[in-house]
């Protein structure tokens, strides 16, 4: 099971809840380490203002949505860093922090490849509450559609350490 450790919420009232969730898969070449950030939707406004104010959160960050995977190490001005430090995974955008306690198989895989697959998805998944327990099939469900994924910010984020 994974479980949702954080929430954010920016002053801007119309993004609601963020939530980011770290976990690991198998691929080709060993365990990727995959960071996953989405709203509730839980604005009075409801879900879909709360999609398109992440939306225009992700544009406004230089990261399309829906569209090619963004290298943040060949974009240095590119303005959202992953700082991994003391068993934790922070990121950072301007107007979002989000930090997460991720399992030690996903602290493993960072450390071994040295950043992160960052999802940013605008489709709300209000089941998906902080601090609740989510069973590996609901993840692989949402965060494996297609609806998901082209809703979504792709970004592979170099993970930074204290000095």
């Amino acid at each position: 099971m994974t479980s949702t450790s954080s929430e954010t919420r920016t002053n801007a009232v119309e993004l609601g809840t963020l939530v980011v969730l770290a976990w690991s898969g198998e691929a080709p070449d060993g365990d990727m380490p995959y960071l996953l950030a989405y709203p509730l939707g839980d604005v009075p406004s409801g879900p879909e203002a709360s999609s398109a104010a992440v939306a225009r959160m992700l544009e406004n960050s230089g990261l399309p949505v829906g569209g090619d995977l963004v290298d943040a190490a060949t974009k240095p001005s590119l303005p959202v860093s992953l700082l991994v430090e003391g068993g934790q995974a922070v990121v950072t955008m301007p107007g979002c922090n989000a930090q997460c306690t991720p399992p030690p198989e996903w602290l493993e895989a960072v450390g071994e490849r040295g950043y992160a697959y960052f999802i940013f998805t605008t489709r709300p998944w209000p089941e998906a509450e902080p601090g609740k327990p989510i069973e590996p099939e609901a993840l692989a469900a949402f965060a494996g559609s297609e609806e998901t994924l082209t809703a979504a910010a792709h970004v592979v984020l170099p993970a930074r350490r204290l000095r």
